[in-house]
């Protein structure tokens, strides 16, 4: 079966615009580099990639992990799983989320002191 590209940059692009995501943010948040983030999203270079590629980039869209595959292929994407507030699982994934969103912010701390520093050495 023929891999349609054009699809994969169209529903990328459209999700991005839906969430209000750069594609810096997009790589950010899957770990893909920012270059094949933005070959993909333009669709100008269609070739094959890792299927782990296309499943972070679904998960940072907040898609289910094999949405972009089933684009990929002309599939009907499947639904992402849902949780309800009585769910166990919900409180550990929010303790996470603040977890990773404090390391972030100390990431972000840390970088901006090496930034300074390196300004006041030149």
């Amino acid at each position: 079966m023929a891999e349609d590209w054009s699809a994969v940059a169209e529903a990328m692009n459209a999700r991005a615009a839906e969430l209000a995501l750069k594609q810096k943010e997009i790589a950010e948040r899957s770990g893909v580099s920012l270059a094949i983030v933005r070959e993909i999203q333009q669709g100008k270079i269609q070739r094959r990639r890792n299927p782990r590629t296309l499943e972070a980039l679904s998960i940072a869209l907040d898609w289910h992990p094999q949405h972009l595959i089933s684009v990929l292929h002309g599939k009907t994407p499947p639904e992402p799983p849902t949780l309800t507030a009585d769910d166990p699982l919900v409180p550990l994934l929010n303790t996470i989320i603040r977890e990773l969103r404090g390391l972030r912010a100390q990431v972000g701390t840390l970088a901006n002191r090496l930034d300074d520093g390196n300004r006041r050495k030149d």
